[in-house]
C-alpha cells in the first residue's frame, strides 16, 4: 500500500479507466484489454473494497487525441470534480489522454479535489510538486509519442504517393491487374460511355443537360457498388459530376483532394466535415500515371466550366450557367459605378439593376438600365466580330455535332449489344434449370422475359435515332462543304430565328465576351465590352428618356423648334431639320418625330400653317368615315374587321385607309357585313401614289 493513500481516499471511489484507440485493437489486442481490467485487483490490493471500485470502459475503440467524443473521460472528470473519486487507475497515462490540453486540466482538478492517479509504475499525487512534475512529463511524452506514431505511419504513405504508386481506389473505367498496373476497363461499353460523357459535356457545357441527354436516350452509366462490382444505373447529376471532376480520367494520380474542416459554432453536427480543396491546393499531383480518357488541358477546361456554372456572383465571381430568358447579358453584366454584379429584372420590362449596395448596406439602388437597346448593341458587336470567322465556326460546329452524333449512335449500339448478352445469359440459365423445379424455373423465365423486353426497347431507341439522323454521322465531303459555303453570312439570320433559344444565344455570346460593364448617363448608356483575351470595345447607346427636358440639348431643341414653327414650317419639315442638326425625341434614339413637334407646338398655342391643316385625297377613293356613311354601317365595325384581318387593306403613309369608290368594293363590304363572305382582300386596289395631296 502506497504511503500517499490516506483514509480520506479510501472513503471515496476507485475508478479504473479502460480505453483502446481503435475497434481493431479492441478485437485483436485482447491481452492489453485483460491487463486493463485486471487493475480492479490492484485497487483491492491498495485497500479499496469491491463495492467501491467502478470500471469506466465507455471509450473502447476511441482515440485519446481529443476528449470531444469520449463520454467515459468526461464522466471521469465530472465525478472527480464532485469529489467522488479517491484514485484513478490506468495501465498507462496515455490511456487517459494523449493531448496536453486535456491532460493538464485533469491534473488541476485532481490536485484541487485530492484525487490520486496510479499507473503500472506507481501512485502519484497531482497536488504535490513532484507528482505534478512526473505526471506532466508523462503527458508531454505521450503527446509527442502520438505525433511520432502518426509520422511513422504516414511517412511511407506520403513517399509512395509522391511517386504515384499508392494504391488508391480507382473509379469505374479503370482497373488494376494482379501486378498492380492500372489499365482501362476491357469492357468497351464502359469505355465508350465514359468518353460520351466527356464529349457531351464539352458540347452542352452543363452537367444537368448531360444527365438529361443520357436519360432521354436510355443510356445508363457504369457504377460500382459497395463491393466493387460493376453495374449499370440511370444517370444522375452527382454521378455525371463525379466522372467529370475525377482527375484519374485525365491520367493523373492525385492525393489530398479533400481536407477536414472543424464544425462551425452554429452547426448541428459536432463532427468534422470533409470538404474539397481547390485544384491549385491539391497536395500531390502526378500526371500520366493512369491510361487517360481525356488529356490534362481538357480536364482543366472542364473544371473551369463547372466552376463558372455556379451562380455565386459575389463570393466566387462566377457567371452562372446560361438560362432561358430574354435578357442577353444575364450573369456577365457589371456595374460601371460600384463594380458589383448587376442583376436582371423582368418585372415592368427587362432591365439590368445594380442593387448590391441596397441589399447589403441599405444604400439607394446604384443604377438600372433598360436592356432592349443594350442587348441589341452588344449582339450587333458580337456578330460583327464573329463575321470574319463565321464560315470556319460553322464548319467546326458541324464537325463537333457530327462527332457527338457518332458517339451517341455507337453507345446506343453497344447498349443493344450489352442487353442482348444479358438476354442470352438469362436464356442459358433458364435452359439449364430442371423443368420440374417450377419455383426456380418461373423466376428464371421472368428474368429472361424482362431481359428480352429491355432488348426490344434498346433496339427501338436505336432505330428511332437512326431514322432521325440518317447521315448525321457521315464525314464531311464536297457536298457538305458546299452547304457550309452557302451558310456564310447567315449567322445574323440564325441568331434571330425562333429556333435559336435564349440559352443558346447566351452561350454563343460567352464564347467571345468575358463581361459587359454598364454606366448610365442622363440620355445614354456607356457600354464597355471586355472580350476574351483582354480586348475592349466601348459603345455609347442612346437611351429613351421620359421628357425632352432630360435631354442634354433639350432646351436648345425646344427653342429651335418654336422658332421654326412660328415661321410657318410644317411639322414634318421641322422634324427633318432638327434631326439633321443632331437632335432627337425623348422616346426615339436617332431622330425627331413629327408628333414631338406637334405636341410642343400645340402646348405653346402655335397653330399649324394653313397648308398643313387638312389632307385631300383622290376623289375616286373613300375614307373610312365616308365609306361608313355611304353604306350606313358603323365606322368602328370597319376598324374591327381590319384589326381582325377579315378586311385586308394597307394603310396610307398618314395611317389612314382609302377604299376605291367602285361597285365591286361596295358590294364586297356589304357581303362581309352580312356574313356572306368571311374575308375581303382590297390590297391590290390601293392607289399608287398614296392617294393624298397637300390641300
Amino acid at each position: 500500500m502506497s504511503e500517499l493513500i490516506q483514509l480520506a481516499h479510501l472513503k471515496r471511489k476507485a475508478i479504473v479507466y479502460i480505453r483502446q484507440s481503435t475497434p481493431h485493437q479492441v478485437v485483436s489486442n485482447q491481452e492489453s484489454l485483460r491487463l486493463q481490467y485486471a487493475l480492479s485487483q490492484r485497487a483491492r490490493d491498495l485497500g479499496w473494497h469491491e463495492a467501491d471500485i467502478d470500471v469506466i470502459d465507455a471509450d473502447l475503440g476511441l482515440s485519446g487525441a481529443s476528449a470531444a467524443h469520449r463520454s467515459g473521460f468526461q464522466e471521469l472528470v465530472g465525478r472527480v470534480g464532485l469529489s467522488e473519486v479517491g484514485i484513478i487507475l490506468s495501465i498507462d497515462v496515455t490511456r487517459l489522454a494523449r493531448n496536453c490540453s486535456d491532460w493538464y486540466p485533469l491534473l488541476d482538478i485532481c490536485g484541487l479535489r485530492g484525487c490520486l492517479i496510479a499507473d503500472r509504475d506507481g501512485v502519484y499525487d497531482p497536488g504535490s510538486a513532484n507528482g505534478r512534475l512526473l505526471l506532466g512529463l508523462k503527458g508531454t511524452i505521450s503527446e509527442l509519442e502520438l505525433h511520432t506514431i502518426r509520422s511513422r505511419l504516414t511517412a511511407g504513405l506520403i513517399a509512395k504517393a509522391q511517386r504515384g504508386e499508392l494504391a488508391l481506389t480507382l473509379p469505374v473505367g479503370l482497373v488494376r491487374d494482379p501486378s498492380g498496373v492500372v489499365l482501362k476497363d476491357p469492357d468497351m461499353a464502359v469505355q465508350g460511355r465514359l468518353g460520351l460523357v466527356f464529349e457531351l459535356f464539352l458540347k452542352l457545357r452543363s452537367i444537368a443537360k448531360v444527365m438529361r441527354m443520357l436519360n432521354a436516350r436510355d443510356l445508363d452509366l457504369p457504377r460500382r457498388d459497395r463491393h466493387g462490382e460493376l453495374h449499370w444505373a440511370r444517370a444522375t447529376v452527382s454521378a455525371v459530376a463525379a466522372i467529370l471532376k475525377n482527375p484519374a480520367y485525365a491520367g493523373a494520380f492525385v492525393y489530398g483532394r479533400t481536407r477536414m474542416r472543424d464544425p462551425s459554432p452554429d452547426s448541428r453536427s459536432p463532427a468534422k466535415a470533409k470538404v474539397a480543396r481547390p485544384l491549385e491546393e491539391w497536395r500531390i499531383v502526378v500526371k500520366d500515371r493512369y491510361p487517360a480518357y481525356i488529356d490534362w488541358p481538357t480536364y482543366e477546361k472542364i473544371r473551369s466550366i463547372v466552376s463558372d456554372n455556379r451562380a455565386e456572383y459575389m463570393r466566387t465571381k462566377t457567371r452562372g450557367i446560361p438560362r432561358d430568358g430574354d435578357l442577353l447579358l444575364h450573369g456577365i453584366v457589371w456595374c460601371g459605378r460600384c463594380g458589383h454584379k448587376m442583376y436582371v429584372r423582368y418585372k415592368g420590362g427587362g432591365e439590368y439593376v445594380c442593387n448590391h449596395l441596397r441589399t447589403h448596406s441599405g444604400l439607394p439602388t446604384c443604377q438600372h438600365i433598360r436592356a432592349e437597346a443594350v442587348d441589341a448593341a452588344v449582339a450587333e458587336a458580337f456578330l460583327s466580330a464573329l463575321a470574319p470567322a463565321e464560315l470556319d465556326a460553322l464548319s467546326r460546329a458541324r464537325r463537333a455535332q457530327s462527332k457527338v452524333d457518332s458517339a451517341l449512335r455507337a453507345n446506343a449500339e453497344r447498349e443493344v449489344e450489352r442487353k442482348r448478352y444479358a438476354a442470352a445469359l438469362a436464356q442459358r440459365q433458364y435452359n439449364r434449370v430442371d423443368p420440374d423445379n417450377r419455383l426456380v424455373a418461373a423466376e428464371l423465365e421472368s428474368r429472361w422475359e424482362s431481359a428480352l423486353m429491355e432488348v426490344r426497347a434498346a433496339e427501338a431507341a436505336l432505330a428511332e435515332q437512326s431514322a432521325q439522323q440518317p447521315t448525321a454521322h457521315m464525314a464531311m465531303g464536297k457536298a457538305f462543304t458546299g452547304k457550309v459555303v452557302t451558310l456564310a453570312g447567315r449567322l445574323p439570320q440564325i441568331w434571330a430565328e425562333p429556333a435559336t433559344t435564349d440559352a443558346h444565344r447566351k452561350s454563343l455570346l460567352r464564347c467571345l465576351v468575358d463581361k459587359v460593364v454598364l454606366n448610365r448617363t442622363p440620355e445614354s448608356a456607356l457600354v464597355r465590352i471586355v472580350w476574351r483575351g483582354g480586348a475592349v470595345t466601348e459603345l455609347d447607346i442612346k437611351m429613351r428618356v421620359t421628357a425632352i427636358a432630360k435631354l442634354a440639348r433639350g432646351a436648345e431643341m425646344r427653342v429651335r423648334l418654336l422658332e421654326l414653327a412660328k415661321a410657318g414650317v410644317p411639322d414634318d419639315e421641322i422634324a427633318r431639320v432638327l434631326t439633321t442638326e443632331g437632335h432627337r425625341s425623348a422616346h426615339c434614339a436617332d431622330k425627331v418625330l413629327p408628333v414631338t413637334v406637334q405636341r410642343i407646338r400645340l402646348a405653346e398655342g402655335i397653330k399649324a400653317p394653313p397648308s398643313c391643316r387638312r389632307w385631300n385625297h383622290d376623289p375616286s377613293y373613300l375614307s373610312t368615315t365616308a365609306l361608313a356613311a355611304k353604306l350606313g354601317i358603323p365606322v368602328n365595325w370597319l376598324y374591327v374587321q381590319i384589326r381582325k384581318k377579315r378586311l385586308l387593306i394597307d394603310p396610307q403613309p398618314t395611317g389612314a385607309y382609302l377604299f376605291p369608290d367602285t361597285s365591286v368594293v361596295l358590294e364586297g363590304v356589304r357581303s362581309l357585313r352580312n356574313h356572306v363572305i368571311g374575308e375581303l382582300d382590297l390590297r391590290i386596289c390601293q392607289p399608287d401614289n398614296g392617294g393624298y395631296q397637300h390641300g
